[in-house]
């Protein structure tokens, strides 16, 4: 976890550690979204029977998507910052054959 000295330094990135908790609060998100999609739903197959079912299996369709999208967003995040410290392993690696 990080520090609440981290937040003014920049020799550590908190990003890592934190990416984790906005995947689930995104992931709740569209969770409640598409719960309240499912309830438009079926709520419109009182007028229309078909575009109510239409509109629920769109709002499941969503959340589905919702949640491999922010996934991926989150890995993608992820990976971004182990390439940069795997990157710095490297140089720091030729900073030692240098010397």
């Amino acid at each position: 976890m990080f520090d609440i000295k981290d937040l003014f330094q920049w020799d550590r990135f908190i990003t890592p550690t934190i990416i984790k908790s906005f995947y689930w609060l995104v992931i709740a998100l569209v969770i409640l979204f598409g719960i309240s999609g499912v309830f438009t739903g079926l709520m419109q197959m009182a007028v229309s029977p078909f575009g109510g079912f239409i509109l629920v299996l769109s709002a499941l369709a969503g959340v589905v998507v919702g949640v491999v999208f922010s996934r991926i967003a989150a890995e993608f995040i992820l990976i971004i910052f182990r390439i940069n410290e795997h990157l710095g392993a490297i140089r720091d690696r030729e900073r030692e054959r240098q010397t």
